[in-house]
């Protein structure tokens, strides 16, 4: 599935079709991007910032527009049918790599997006109490593996990137954890710091300020660097367990037939605003680490996450419907 999505968007892209005249006139009327997410989370936070800098660079009008649900379920199919006219663009993200092999009953296809541009990354963090024995990745996989299916650990969901997260960790590190869903990472977080979970894995972007107010303790980030806003923490490859680099991602992306001009209009464009140390720095604050690119890039990075997640959630036999 993953294969067939990625060369179905790359001929999307590199194809000129109808609906623009050049890429000069381009656009013409208000770009509105949805967000599978309510206001004021994480993805909501990065889609602002970039719609508000792009409307500053260009003096174009972008739009944001959430639609939260399902599992992000219900924005993707809404992005996926809307008119592949350059004006409505998905900030697409970690669950498009994961639905599909989650969800039996989709009613968007995988190769329903054409890749415009990879904005950032917000790697996942593995947190615990501030009062917790736990100090290190060692420390904890041998506490799991003196006693298995005794500690557990919590998420922002089933099926999110930090649920899988957790049963990457579980199947790499051959522990047996339990997985207590939350509906959101604040519950979670609650529970965590009055003891009644023993860990949580989260994104740098929802655990950073609970971090840095000191209840509750990060002792890994799963990414291939330490992160500028968590200087004091170690990756995972710091501490022996290699290729455990987890973000979770941030990308726009158009549905199928997607004109080529806006793809490339919009790559430059936001390709020129992460390159703004202003930006970088916001992004760097909220926990997440620019990165920007080609299309094609971002296509070849989602087709390289899918085929991980297809692989995890084969393997630890999830399913959400």
């Amino acid at each position: 599935m993953h294969r067939r999505h990625v060369l179905i968007c790359a001929a999307a892209a590199a194809a000129c079709l109808p609906g623009l005249s050049s890429a000069q006139a381009y656009p013409t009327k208000p770009i509105t991007i949805i967000v599978p997410f309510a206001a004021g989370g994480g993805s909501d936070n990065i889609a602002r910032l970039i719609a508000a800098k792009l409307t500053e660079k260009t003096g174009k009008t972008f739009i944001i527009d959430n639609r939260g649900g399902g599992g992000t379920n219900i924005g993707n199919d809404i992005a996926a049918r809307a008119a592949p006219d350059g004006y409505t663009l998905l900030l697409g993200q970690f669950t498009l790599s994961a639905n599909p092999f989650l969800y039996s009953n989709l009613r968007y296809r995988a190769d329903a997006f054409v890749p415009v541009v990879h904005i950032a990354n917000a790697p996942t963090v593995l947190v615990v109490p501030g009062t917790s024995p736990i100090k290190d990745v060692p420390g904890l996989i041998a506490a799991a593996k003196a006693r298995p299916g005794k500690l557990n650990y919590g998420s922002g969901g089933a099926g999110t990137s930090v649920h899988l997260a957790g049963e990457l960790f579980r199947l790499s590190t051959a522990t047996d954890l339990t997985h207590v869903p939350y509906k959101g990472s604040a519950p979670a977080v609650t529970d965590l710091i009055g003891g009644q979970i023993d860990m949580i894995f989260d994104t740098s972007t929802s655990a950073l300020p609970y971090i840095k107010g000191g209840r509750v303790r990060a002792i890994a980030t799963a990414a291939e660097q330490r992160l500028h806003a968590l200087p004091n923490v170690p990756t995972f490859a710091e501490q022996g367990l290699r290729d455990f680099d987890v973000p979770a991602w941030y990308g726009l992306l158009g549905p199928a037939g997607f004109p080529a001009p806006a793809v490339q209009w919009l790559n430059a464009q936001v390709n020129e605003v992460l390159q703004d140390p202003a930006v970088r720095a916001q992004l760097d604050g909220m926990g997440a680490i620019a990165v920007g690119g080609t299309p094609q890039q971002l296509g070849s990075f989602m087709s390289a996450q899918a085929a991980r997640w297809e692989r995890v959630i084969k393997e630890s036999r999830i399913r959400l419907d």
